[in-house]
Parts: structure tokens; sequence; C-alpha cells
């Protein structure tokens, strides 16, 4: 019988795994899967574009993994069982088993308990809701009105998503609120940028605000602030879906997967975790951030554990480093910004067109990496040792 890997979720961590698997490991003895609910690859790194308006085409997930070996599987996940190693998927009569899983569903905007956010807010963590957001600046525009907008949030997704709506839709007013100092966890000489950028894009910043309630024309603010918006976009942090949780999983107070060093869930060897989804402690010995980067090195990590134990061979150990930032503010203007071993903002940076190029340069290698799943890996796909036993791995943990 093949050894079943199944892999949850096809962002740029999920989707990078099970194509380099499937080329790195014998087809006679292995069997891998990708569960995705949508039937295209979703460019995170530019949903704030695609609100804005800029025309991105999907990439179908049936050409990524055309003569790769893998199986598309469109569905849901429900739940997870790892006493039992199978998937619960929605609309399916029967269970999906594994022998090893790889949990990639990533993560979502978090609403924070704010009242009105739900019924209310835009967010661009999804294309289908980036698309609703489009949609409602077409709206504001046809009407020849102008209309306000306000990003809430000064993440680097708020960051990016105020200075991209101004530029490609001047006639509208863009308000981005702070909870702290705008560009905090920048530099100096960056978060300069930063404000500059925003002036000259015509973006109203209120900074040491926060956010009380979202109701459908307006957002209430700290202090009894009210703002006008026909349009308020949530951008106020990250968190991952709970299933993680229910499965018995072992994970943080915000539902992230505790991993090993090699992305081995500390509760259930067979099972690892990449991407958002994982909670792994860099080489600083912090906590690896949410980001397409983190997905990167985590996604390998997690390839090199599987096929080593699989095949077995010793665990390479793959750096699990961040390096910095890299910030768009519109097409023409972006912010690079390195860290140091503690993610302290290291005092320089690059920004203006050059910024953007490299940003916009990083995006389509990303997307490359995606597309072409199984290039430059090694020809040679290697066959499985003895069947590994996690239930007796997990005994000897």
């Amino acid at each position: 019988m093949k050894h079943r890997i199944v892999v949850l979720g096809a962002g740029y961590a999920g989707a990078y795994v099970a194509g380099t698997l499937a080329r790195r490991l014998s087809p006679d003895d292995t069997e891998i899967t990708v569960v995705n609910a949508e039937p295209d690859f979703v460019e995170r790194l530019r949903l704030h574009q695609l609100a804005a308006g800029h025309p991105i085409e999907p990439l179908k997930l049936a050409d990524v993994f055309a003569g790769t070996g893998v199986r598309l599987r469109l569905a849901r996940v429900t739940a997870v069982d790892p006493e039992r190693r199978v998937v619960a998927l929605a609309d399916a009569e029967d269970e999906l088993a594994y022998d090893t899983l790889v949990y990639a569903l990533g993560s979502h905007v978090a609403h924070n308990g704010v009242p009105g956010v739900d019924e209310h807010a835009f967010d661009v963590t999804g294309r289908p809701s980036a698309l609703r957001l489009r949609e409602r600046l077409d709206t504001l525009e046809r009407r020849g009105e102008g209309g306000s907008v306000v990003v809430v949030g000064d993440g680097l997704t708020g960051i990016e998503t105020a200075p991209e709506i101004a530029e490609a839709r001047p006639g509208l007013a863009v308000t981005l609120i702070a909870r702290g100092e705008l560009g905090a966890r920048l530099s100096p000489g960056a978060r300069g940028h930063l404000r500059r950028a925003c002036d000259r894009l015509g973006i109203t910043v209120l900074e040491h605000t926060s956010v009380e309630a979202v109701e459908a024309t307006k957002v209430l603010c700290s202090g009894g602030t009210t703002l006008a918006s026909d349009a308020t976009v949530w951008t106020g942090g990250f968190t991952v879906h709970p299933i993680a949780a229910a499965s018995g999983l072992e994970v943080t107070e915000n539902g992230r997967i505790v991993v090993d060093r090699t992305m081995r869930s500390v509760s259930y060897p067979n099972v690892y975790a990449v991407g958002d989804a994982a909670y792994a402690v860099g080489d600083n010995g912090i906590a690896v951030p949410m980001s397409c980067a983190s997905a990167g090195c985590t996604g390998r990590q997690a390839t090199e554990a599987i096929v080593s134990r699989l095949t077995g061979r010793k665990v390479p150990t793959v750096a699990l480093t961040y390096l910095g930032n890299h910030i768009s503010l519109g097409r023409r203007d972006g912010i690079l910004h390195l860290v140091d071993v503690r993610a302290q903002p290291k005092p320089g940076y690059v920004g203006g067109l050059k910024a953007a190029r490299v940003k916009t340069a990083i995006i389509r290698m990303s997307l490359w990496a995606v597309s072409h799943p199984t290039f430059g890996l090694p020809t040679r796909r290697r066959r499985l040792a003895a069947a590994p036993d996690a239930s007796a791995e997990k005994a000897a943990a």
C-alpha cells in the first residue's frame, strides 16, 4: 500500500510542499493529495492590488499540478482527526485518510471582537473578499460623487492597502488608522519615507487611535471620534482557522500549531504544519512571523524532514530566518527594510521606484516558483524505506 500524503491548503507553502514532494518521492511508494477549497491559486501578496482595481488573472491549481502526479481535491476541510488519521471534508460522504499530513490552511483576518466588522467591513485576505471590496470601490466611483475609504490597521497589509487604493482611485478620500505611531516597526528613515508617501497620495493618517465599532457608513473611534466611511477595510491582524485547535493538536492561544525545529507537530509526529498555521521558533529564538517569507522557509524545512524520514535519511536543517520587509506603496514607490538577528530594524532602507521594482520581482518569482513546483529539483525520485509507524514513533517521543 502506498504512503498517503495529504496537504491541506494550496497557498504559497502548501503548493510548494506538495509539488516538491511529488518530484522527490517515488510515485511507486507515495500518493500525494492536495485539498483546497478553491480551484485557483491565490496570490495573497497582490490582493490589495486586486481590490484597488488592477487586473490579476488567477492561476489554476489544475495547471500548477499538471504532470506532477499530485491529486487535487477541491473541497473545504471541516475537521482533522489525528488519532484516526483522517480529514473530514464538506459535502463528502467518505473521510480522507492519510499517513502523513501537511497542515497549510494559512490565516485570515482577525476581527478582534470589534462590533460590526463581520457585517460592515471589507478585507483583503482572500480573493472573494478582495473582489467584493473592488466592486464597492467601483460603485463609489460610478456615482461620481467621490467617497471615503477608511483602512483600519497599520501592519504591513494596511500600510500597503491604503496607498494602493489612493493611487489607483484618486477620486476617493483615503484614511489610514494606526493604533500607535505609523510605521513604528520601521527605522526612522523608513518611517519618514512612509509618511511622505502618504502625504503625496493625500492619505489622512490618524495615529494612536483605536476602533471601537464599525457601522455601515461610519467608523467609531476611541475618544468619541466618528469617521464617515463608504468602505471600511479591516486589516487589524490575522488569525488561523479553529480546525487545528479543535482537532486536539497542541496549539498556541491564537490556534497556531506548535511544531518542533523540523515543522512536525509536537503532539502528533505524522502531522506537519507550515506557513501561517505553524508556530515555529526561528534561529533567533523568536517565533517566525506570519508572512510569505515564512511560508517559504517552513515549507522547505517540512519538505526536507518528510523526505528524509520516509527514505531513512538524516533530516537536514533549513535556516529559519526573517531578513526584513518588502513594502509596496502603490505601483511606483516602496520600501525595502532589513532587520537584525533580533528582528529589530536596521538603520538603512531603500525607497522609491527601485524598491517598488524589487517588490514586483519578488512577487513574480514567488508566483513562478508556485507554478513550477518541480523545477530544479533532483530528477531521481527516492524510494521509501520501511513504512514508518507514526503511532510507535509517538509512543517513543
